[in-house]
Order: structure tokens, then sequence, then C-alpha cells
């Protein structure tokens, strides 16, 4: 039995986890950034992953970040016309950051990473009590 694949394979999830959480923590952050490096309001962030399914020798399996992307649909349009970044009529548009999607997606990878690290801790106790059978 190799415990080794089964850790590689919770440890690509952990660091996959662990990039989804620094984007939610990013969009939270910039949930009110009316305007970005370009000038645009501030678009969310969304993390894609990917399986990674090698051969019988190969032990490259898991799941790994495929993409960051931008979300690109519009953020809400306010009224707010004492803002700096308001246009003739008034408007201010703001970010596509849904603070509540946020926080469910923070929780989501939380969760997910809390159980990864689970499995690695479970394997890692099975692989020492395998190995003190033969003393």
């Amino acid at each position: 039995m190799n415990f080794l694949s089964g850790i590689h394979a919770t440890s690509g999830a952990l660091n996959a986890e662990q990039v989804r959480m620094d984007i939610v923590a990013q969009n939270i952050a910039n949930a009110y950034t009316t305007k970005d490096t370009n000038g645009t309001p501030y678009q969310r962030k969304m993390v894609a992953f990917e399986t990674v399914m090698g051969g019988v020798q190969n032990a490259e399996r898991g799941v790994r970040v495929s993409s960051i992307k931008n979300d690109q649909s519009l953020g809400e349009a306010v009224y707010n016309p004492g803002h700096p970044h308001a246009d003739g009529n008034g408007m201010v548009r703001m970010p596509n950051v849904q603070l509540a999607a946020e926080m469910v997606d923070l929780m989501s990878a939380s969760r997910a990473y809390e159980a990864n690290l689970t499995v690695a801790r479970n394997a890692r106790s099975i692989a020492t009590k395998a190995l003190s059978i033969g003393k």
C-alpha cells in the first residue's frame, strides 16, 4: 500500500483550497473598490480547479488550480453624486462582489481545507501504525 500517493493528492488539494481562500479574501477586501489599477471597478475573481490524473507509474494525481479568471458580470450602479468616481448622472459603478456569496465560498473552502488536512493526518497515523507492526 502506497501512502505517499494519497498524501501527495491531498497536499495538492490543500494548496488549491489555500489559493481559493486567498482569492476570496481578495474579493472581500475589494468589495467597495470603485476604481482598480486599470480605472474600472474591481472585478470579482474566480478560481477553477482541474483534476490531475497521472498514469499507474506516475504519482502525480489530485487537484490543482487551473485558472483564476475575472467575473465579467457588471456590478450594481448606485446613485451617489458626491462620490469622486460618480459619472455625470451621479451614478457609481460598484464591484460585482456579493459579500454573502463570498462568505459562503470562504466557509466552503475552509471546510474542504480542514477535510483534506484530516485525510493527511489520518494517512500519517496509519503509516506510523503500519511501521510499528514489525517491531
